[in-house]
């Protein structure tokens, strides 16, 4: 009976190395890195003014009168590396000067806009074209216009226009800037 069961556990043991020996065949073991890389994204808001014939860096202008026009290109360059779809925002804002009281009236100050380059729609003017990287946008506007028909009210006050610019991809995002699903909610 000894010798049964000691054969029967040598058995046993003699199948239990030979499984593990197969299970060897047939596991493996692996690692594999996998890098993806989107593309960039990336604009830069350009201000300028014509002076003398030459662009220069906007700066504030002083001592402004009605019916004159100041001089303001804005344009957005693309330095990012991908294609990119370019819309902007612009805001005017007149503070009256300590001590005027009345209400401001923002159409007597006008912006030459460039209708033929940039389509208005929900509050933004959008490109009409993808912009390629190291590419400028054509002037969004380029002067500042002040109404001869201001009066009083507006003497020593201070006009702000307030431009923002945004950018999406243009990869597989719509094909247009205003179909382009991409933009940063407001």
């Amino acid at each position: 009976m000894k010798k049964k069961t000691v054969t029967l556990a040598l058995i046993a043991a003699l199948l239990a190395i030979c499984a593990v020996g197969t299970t060897a065949y047939f596991t493996d073991r692996g690692t594999a890195k996998n890098i993806i890389t989107t593309g960039g994204v990336k604009i830069d808001l350009i201000e300028t003014a014509a002076i003398d014939g030459e662009n220069v860096p906007f700066e504030d202008v002083v001592g402004v009168m009605p019916g004159s026009e100041v001089s303001k290109i804005v344009e957005v360059k693309n330095i990012g590396e991908s294609d990119a779809y370019i819309r902007v925002s612009v805001e005017k804002a007149l503070a009256l000067a300590e001590g005027r009281e009345g209400e401001v009236d923002l159409s007597l100050v006008t912006l030459d806009f460039n209708t033929e380059a940039w389509t208005e729609a929900d509050g933004y003017y959008y490109y009409n074209s993808p912009l390629k990287p190291n590419e400028t946008t054509a002037p969004l506007f380029t002067a500042v216009s002040f109404s001869a028909d201001m009066g009083n009210l507006y003497q020593n006050s201070s006009l702000t226009v307030n431009v923002t610019a945004e950018a999406t991809q243009v990869a597989n995002n719509g094909a247009s800037a205003l179909t382009a699903a991409g933009w940063p909610q407001a």
